[in-house]
């Protein structure tokens, strides 16, 4: 009857299964993701430099952990890479141009923390700058892995070190730390919205289904 047709039915599907194309699904992890890693590691490190800041400040002392301090740039402070750049002329680089220059900043940043790190006198500070430092580094090698993904180069050559000449006093030195602090504050304060924006222009990781024929 119907039943036994059905059944019939079904072992010859079964017994030919082997020779249709079998439906193969993958996941491509592309620039997407890693935009969104670099975008969660960016606001990680503005939590983790808040705590930072406020405990190095405290250790400077004051002014320079009192609140309401804002003194002018000096021009010894101009050694540390500077994010104080007109916002429209900033959106109007193009993604690469951005990328390069968030990657050179860090790259520098984080050499003035090294620096930094080997002069503190503390041991828990110093346990609290070397962890910065890894995740700083973390994001250096994260944006040339978005720079990579997208096709562009990264900068040419190594970040020169620091070569300025120390500041002449200890209140000089404390006004490089500080400015070093908050340009750090500032240039990731903007990379999270630069990574926000790019990560709406780049799609996330894609499904993809991909035919194998077999038996052809």
């Amino acid at each position: 009857g119907d039943s036994w047709g059905i059944f019939t039915f079904l072992c010859a599907a079964l017994c030919n299964l082997p020779a249709l194309p079998a439906l193969n699904c993958s996941e491509e992890l592309g620039a997407g993701q890693s935009i969104q890693q670099t975008y969660d590691l960016t606001r990680y490190l503005e939590h983790q430099l808040r705590t930072l800041a406020g405990t190095y400040l405290n250790y400077l002392g004051p002014p320079f952990n009192e609140p309401d301090f804002n003194p002018p740039r000096l021009a010894h402070a101009e050694r540390v890479p500077s994010a104080t750049v007109d916002l429209d002329l900033w959106r109007g680089l193009t993604d690469n141009a951005r990328l390069a220059a968030n990657y050179r900043a860090y790259s520098r940043l984080l050499c003035y923390l090294r620096v930094l790190d080997g002069q503190v006198g503390t041991a828990e500070l110093r346990h609290r700058l070397a962890h910065f430092c890894a995740s700083l580094q973390g994001l250096v090698l994260s944006i040339g892995g978005v720079m990579s993904s997208l096709g562009y180069p990264l900068p040419a050559g190594p970040p020169a070190p620091p070569g300025a000449p120390p500041a002449s006093n200890d209140f000089l030195k404390k006004m490089d730390d500080f400015w070093l602090l908050k340009e750090l504050q500032t240039w990731l304060w903007r990379s999270a919205k630069d990574f926000n924006r790019l990560k709406k222009k780049v799609p996330p990781a894609v499904v993809t289904l991909r035919l194998e024929a077999r038996g052809f």
